[in-house]
């Protein structure tokens, strides 16, 4: 895999984008902006079958944000998660008053949609919440989706249940073609390391301020802490490189 790196990267991939493949492949957290005039938010990344206790806590310590994982859109659809707001939708016709409170268009001012699923525990989770359990939940998602997309036949309500601590995010079908948020970016990340695509993100927020980190001082955390900054326009770019060095399907 590093081999196939390198040579794509001499063929367009920046030296950037190659430290950041490099470091996903070793399991190890980067941090992901997407763009400016969107969120303009700088995410804690790590894959979700990568992640321990001591990265959770590092998320929730130094990054502040709320920890999600991200899904393949092709997985999510083969272990039928639906996108949150489509669940309320439904719900609606028990339910009339929750037809004022799903999102509808206009509602966010970074998007047309947000990505969010269900949020669950790992049935082997006691509350759910502590380190460990999540730990857990997140590891068993990064499991399912790597099974899921080599062809097996999961059953996801028997290794989860929800409620619970741990928000996933369904990518859109198109990735970062479709929409261009964290749950895109960090997945399209994810395809072009050839790792399991399904990935931690956590938002940095500013512990002065409460709004989000501002991209320069997540820059500088990154310079502290020895951890790859990469901008969402750069994975865009990475992205077109490697689908142009995927096989043509058959009609």
């Amino acid at each position: 895999m590093m081999s196939d790196i390198m040579d794509a990267g001499a063929n367009g991939y920046s030296e950037n984008i190659r430290r950041a493949v490099t470091a996903l492949q070793n399991g190890e957290m980067i941090l992901l902006f997407d763009l400016e005039g969107r969120e303009a938010e700088t995410d804690f990344t790590i894959p979700a079958t990568a992640v321990k206790p001591s990265d959770v806590r590092w998320m929730r310590n130094d990054a502040g944000g709320l920890i999600c994982v991200a899904l393949d859109p092709d997985a999510s659809e083969k272990l039928g998660l639906p996108l949150m707001a489509d669940i309320i939708r439904e719900a609606n016709r028990s339910n009339s008053a929750l037809s004022r409170i799903v999102e509808k268009s206009g509602d966010l001012k970074y998007d047309s949609r947000s990505s969010f699923s269900i949020w669950v525990n790992h049935r082997d989770t006691r509350t759910g919440i502590p380190d460990n359990d999540r730990t857990l939940t997140i590891n068993k998602l990064g499991e399912v989706v790597k099974n899921t997309l080599d062809g097996e036949n999961i059953h996801f309500g028997n290794e989860f249940r929800t409620p619970g601590h741990v928000a996933t995010l369904r990518a859109a079908k198109g990735l970062v073609h479709e929409r261009m948020g964290q749950t895109e970016l960090s997945i399209t990340l994810a395809k072009i390391a050839g790792i399991t695509p399904a990935m931690v993100v956590c938002e940095m927020l500013d512990d002065e301020t409460g709004n989000a980190l501002e991209k320069k001082d997540a820059e500088q955390y990154g310079n502290d802490h020895n951890l790859v900054f990469v901008e969402g326009e750069e994975v865009v770019e990475a992205y077109e490189i490697w689908l142009s060095s995927q096989p043509q399907k058959k009609n």
